[in-house]
């Protein structure tokens, strides 16, 4: 399924408002995890799949890239991305990342930012980043961690006075779509268990590197005063791998 919610402009205006998205990886609750999962970029071909405004093309080419392929779905994304973060051998592309088609060993490096949870399958990206990764090429990516998408709501059990009760976790077991709500748009997120995730990669052949459920930074609990609800439950899963 291809959604593109972000083409909206309401709910594109909403996105445009989330402290990520004014405030780049800086303003990412999970970069100071992600970022020292990250391997060397000195002369690398990277693809970034579902990049967004662009942010992680930015760092890769700023570190040392040779060249970065931006894919995302949305117009408006990548209308945003080459205004702010058009930077020399980046190319942005407006594709499906179901409709992704490249020549065996063509990337150095793969990379997606909160994208796979809006995949049907898993299973042919992590076939398809195999394929186009070089040998000993890396995979990084992060996902809605399997505990957040499990119930589908996504959203705390409260009681009478609007007080957070708990994080509910149901139908765990049973994958597949989830119908939620996110900036006040239904929005169709899939969702699978850590094994699947898991699994997907080393049946391909990866070899697993890292994996992190990333807890908020020192400086996050600091700034924001909700921040400490997100120690109560894994919102993130982030994962590494070699080809």
């Amino acid at each position: 399924m291809k959604e593109n919610k972000y083409d909206n402009p309401s709910f594109f205006e909403q996105y445009s408002k989330m402290h990520r998205s004014q405030k780049g990886l800086e303003g990412a609750g999970e970069w100071h995890a992600l970022k020292r999962m990250l391997p060397d970029f000195s002369e690398k071909e990277v693809l970034d799949l579902g990049c967004g405004f662009g942010w992680h093309c930015r760092y890769a080419i700023e570190n040392g890239a040779k060249s970065v392929i931006g894919i995302d779905l949305s117009e408006k994304m990548l209308e945003k991305a080459k205004e702010i973060n058009g930077l020399e051998g980046i190319t942005y592309e407006r594709k499906a990342l179901e409709d992704l088609d490249y020549s065996t060993e063509k990337f150095d490096l793969v990379l997606s930012s909160l994208t796979f949870h809006y995949i049907e399958s898993f299973d042919t990206i992590a076939k398809n980043v195999y394929q186009w990764l070089k040998p000993n090429g890396h995979f990084v990516f992060s996902v809605e961690h399997p505990v957040f998408t499990a119930q589908g709501n996504q959203d705390w059990i409260y009681n009478e006075n609007g007080e957070i009760l708990h994080w509910p976790v149901d139908d765990y077991f049973i994958e597949g779509m989830r119908n939620t709500s996110f900036l006040g748009e239904h929005v169709v997120k899939y969702h699978r268990t850590l094994t699947h995730y898991l699994m997907a990669l080393l049946k391909q052949g990866f070899t697993i590197k890292e994996i992190i459920e990333p807890e908020p930074s020192r400086e996050m609990l600091a700034e924001f005063s909700g921040m400490k609800d997100e120690l109560r439950r894994p919102m993130m899963l982030l994962i590494s791998v070699e080809k």
